[in-house]
């Protein structure tokens, strides 16, 4: 008979066949899309009024507003293979699945709760593809991306 065993990972806990220099530079290019998708949401005229905020079910990585508009934002980075390609993971916009946005919406619901927001709010996505010189290939901002009832 085959036992099953529930394994746990701990924050912080290297994800099985990961090495560190792999989890090192998907950090590296997450921290690079925020600060590009901040930088560029500013030249848009959006107000960041926070980054990186932290609620149990995760993190949300920008908190803007867009004139009357409370704008939580997912930024997703992707990078493109050497000679153009796709990127191997696939697009950035396919990573944010449905699992991903109901932790969204559940971010987004703790924020409000901790500061109450009188005006409209929305969850945006903007996704960035990065050449493999590190120049942005491709941006695609993507309002009111996820819907849910709060």
């Amino acid at each position: 008979m085959i036992r099953k065993v529930a394994m746990t990972r701990r924050r912080g806990d290297q994800e099985p066949g990961m090495s560190e220099n792999v989890k090192d530079n998907r950090k590296t290019l997450g921290q690079q899309g925020e600060d590009y998708v901040a930088g560029y949401l500013a030249r848009q005229g959006f107000a960041v009024l926070a980054r990186n905020w932290r609620t149990r079910a995760g993190e949300l990585d920008i908190i803007a507003q867009d004139g009357a508009w409370l704008v939580f934002v997912e930024a997703r980075a992707r990078r493109r293979r050497a000679g153009g390609g796709t990127p191997t993971l696939g697009s950035p916009e396919e990573s944010v699945t449905p699992r991903k946005q109901a932790r969204l919406v559940a971010m987004a619901a703790a924020y409000l709760f901790e500061h109450p927001w009188d005006g409209p709010w929305r969850i945006d996505v903007v996704a960035l593809e990065f050449r493999p010189d590190g120049s942005v290939a491709r941006l695609n901002h993507l309002r009111d991306a996820v819907e849910g009832v709060v």
